[in-house]
């Protein structure tokens, strides 16, 4: 007889419990919430783009310009040809290019969402209109049928001169009070 095989139980280590979800090990690289690092660029890129931050880029180069051309050759930390000041432009215009694409990213996701829910919106208005003019069309046909007031009037008129013609006689309502006091 084959030995009958038992499924593998997991393993327990002494002290753990099994209805507590496990402590998971620490991370070799840190965690960050992709939201708030959205936000935080389309932060950067909306001060990016105003005139506040174009004055103080400019405020901030004249003043390092002007530092390292008259201040004395000891506390001048950048020469002539600005080297670290063009390393300094292009650092910042390095990380400015892609936090103005992330925010435009986010921005265009938020556009298609609108744009759906604006598609969906309009799709369920055209339905409701297609099905509003069904309902009064049906309607105008019903009233098409029913009998109006002044239609029954008017029937009513030609069948009393009709009997009439033929020689009816109808009481008048004058006539039929007199009647009625002699009795």
């Amino acid at each position: 007889m084959a030995a009958e095989r038992t499924p593998e139980r997991p393993r327990v280590r002494l002290g753990q419990a099994l209805d507590q979800p496990r402590v998971r090990r620490p991370k070799l690289w840190p965690e960050y919430d992709p939201e708030a690092f959205g936000r935080l660029s389309e932060r950067i890129a909306r001060f990016l783009g105003t005139g506040r931050f174009i004055v103080w880029m400019t405020f901030a180069i004249i003043a390092w310009v002007t530092w390292n051309v008259s201040a004395p050759d000891g506390l001048r930390f950048d020469e002539y040809p600005f080297i670290f000041l063009t390393l300094m432009l292009s650092l910042q215009a390095s990380y400015a290019a892609p936090l103005i694409l992330l925010a435009q990213n986010r921005q265009a996701d938020r556009d298609r969402v609108n744009l759906e829910q604006d598609r969906a919106q309009n799709e369920r208005s055209i339905a409701d209109t297609e099905y509003l003019t069904r309902e009064i069309a049906a309607l105008r046909m019903g009233l098409g049928e029913v009998a109006t007031r002044d239609w029954l009037r008017s029937e009513l008129e030609d069948l009393v001169r009709e009997l009439e013609e033929r020689g009816a006689v109808f009481p008048q309502a004058g006539s039929a009070r007199s009647d009625e006091g002699d009795r």
